[in-house]
């Protein structure tokens, strides 16, 4: 047993928190516990549930130099991210069994829990991916011509049916390119602002409610990734579906195009300041739902060419918490608005019934931060293995704690095996329904 003794919680409850290390499970929460075996002073600090990260993109398989599953993770765990989903679209991507087995197989080597969604292409093989523990489909990119695996409404459709039968969320990659502007690619490589003017804010809002209008007709759960724009969480909300948003979408703007270049080219784009303050406050006010990183890195070298030749993506996985943290230090939210856009809802829209909360009986997933001590985000000190990030030079509240399944994986910046040998695993009959 160990006990995390004095903590207090989102809530503002100062508790303590038994935690059964052979079973990874949290063992009771309160103020009279008996303490028994090891424990841990947290007196002043903040203990949280470790943050779901249902958006990342660890490249593998196909792309190492960009990140792996050993250094992903190892940034997740560091930031307070103690579950990460990863998308489809790696190479071979995760359309088929063997392309699921494939990264399962890398994933092994993850230091923090993970779920693995199957993607949908022309040659996507439903069968095959369902019989495989597949946590979502998705992100599935609706009308998305840039990329490779872009899908028309027909096959989308089929696949939002599929997705139902099997009981399983569909996560939409939602831009509609027949609403792309084609006059802004027109505009020179060092005009960053063109792929904000290129990817229009109308493309989101106009996918956003067709993937709701399909969803609803299948009764389906549809989830839309990252929206960048209010009118985009509109449509979702006036829907039946819920949404999330990234880091880079409630603190960066086009405005931020002079500073960050290239480096701030993601899908969808930067947006205006007005549109950035109103997705903050949606966030804030409990209209989204959840953040996500779409944490999606690229070398420095890739990243440092024109606007229309540099890869979309940036990464985000090991400052999201800590950026959310410090806006909480600075009341701009609560810290149990924190704990549910990081941790609860996540766990609540894609059935992690077993995570997302401190509560006895749910799986040990914890963070433990001094709330008061934050510090300034530079991309040397982070563990992604691009080595930079789009929010460098802002202030963050980094864990000094990271705790899966009740072993430590990350203490005071140092990463602990645990005791078994193993590190972070497959989200599976043990955390979820």
């Amino acid at each position: 047993m160990l006990t995390i003794r004095n903590a207090t919680l989102a809530d503002g409850r100062e508790v303590d928190v038994r935690i059964d290390t052979s079973a990874g499970r949290i063992a009771g929460v309160g103020s009279t516990l008996t303490h028994s075996g090891e424990s841990i002073d947290a007196a002043g600090k903040l203990l949280l549930p470790g943050m779901i990260d249902t958006h990342v993109h660890f490249r593998q398989p196909g792309f190492p130099h960009k990140e792996t599953w050993e250094t992903g993770s190892k940034s997740a765990a560091a930031g307070g991210v103690t579950t990460v989903v990863d998308q489809p679209n790696t190479d071979p991507p995760t359309v088929d069994g063997e392309g699921f087995d494939r990264k399962a197989e890398l994933a092994e080597e993850s230091y923090v829990d993970y779920g693995i969604n199957g993607g949908v292409t022309e040659d996507w093989d439903p069968d095959e991916l369902f019989d495989r523990p597949l946590l979502a489909l998705g992100e599935v990119f609706l009308a998305d011509s840039t990329g490779d695996m872009g899908i028309e409404e027909d096959l989308f459709r089929e696949a939002v049916e599929r997705a139902t039968d099997e009981y399983r969320v569909v996560t939409v990659h939602a831009e509609d390119a027949d609403l792309f502007d084609e006059e802004a690619t027109e505009r020179p490589g060092d005009d960053y602002e063109a792929w904000s003017a290129y990817r229009t804010a109308e493309a989101e809002a106009a996918a956003v409610e067709r993937a709701v209008e399909i969803g609803e007709e299948a009764d389906a759960n549809v989830h839309i990734a990252h929206t960048s724009t209010p009118e985009g969480v509109d449509a979702a909300k006036d829907g039946d579906a819920t949404c999330e948003v990234t880091p880079h979408h409630i603190f960066l703007s086009r405005e931020d195009y002079d500073e960050l270049g290239t480096f701030g080219r993601m899908n969808p784009p930067l947006r205006s300041e007005d549109r950035r303050e109103a997705m903050f406050e949606r966030l804030a006010d409990g209209t989204i739902d959840m953040v996500a990183t779409d944490h999606a890195p690229h070398t420095r070298e890739e990243k440092d060419a024109g606007i229309w030749d540099a890869p979309s993506g940036v990464p985000g996985v090991e400052t999201a918490l800590p950026l959310l943290l410090e806006e909480a230090r600075k009341d701009n939210l609560s810290y149990e608005r924190v704990r549910d856009i990081t941790a609860a809802n996540p766990a609540d829209v894609f059935g992690l019934t077993r995570k997302g909360k401190v509560e006895q009986g749910l799986m040990a997933d914890l963070v433990l931060v001094d709330p008061d001590d934050a510090r300034e985000i530079r991309g040397e000190d982070l563990h992604s293995k691009c080595g930079w990030t789009p929010f460098e030079g802002m202030q963050g509240v980094f864990p000094e704690l990271t705790m899966v399944r009740g072993n430590v994986v990350y203490d005071a910046g140092e990463y602990d095996e645990v005791t078994d040998g193993e590190f972070g695993g497959p989200v599976g009959e043990n955390v979820r329904e």
